[in-house]
């Protein structure tokens, strides 16, 4: 389930807000979705595997509390990722 170093490396390359950000909300809010597609992706072949089912919740609401954060700060900004990362419709 882990993101691999390299991917890591790829997200952090693609949504850093400078050359040293390593943990600002938008590359956390990445990083969260890699993470949720990957759990989403196994809990559809596994679909009785109520553990990760709620790690997969957790990780849902903590994305949800940074997209709050970052729309509460700057909504042009919230409306540039969210249609980058192709969530929320």
């Amino acid at each position: 389930m882990a993101l691999t170093q390299e991917r890591k490396q790829e997200i952090l390359v693609n949504y850093q807000v400078h050359e040293t950000d390593t943990g600002s909300a938008d590359v956390q809010v990445a990083m969260l979705t890699e993470r949720i597609t990957r759990l989403s992706l196994h809990l559809q072949a596994n679909k009785k595997d109520h553990s990760s089912r709620r790690g997969l919740l957790k990780l849902i609401g903590q994305r949800k509390r940074l997209l709050a954060y970052i729309q509460k700060d700057s909504r042009e900004k919230y409306q540039a990722l969210i249609g980058r990362l192709g969530i929320r419709g």
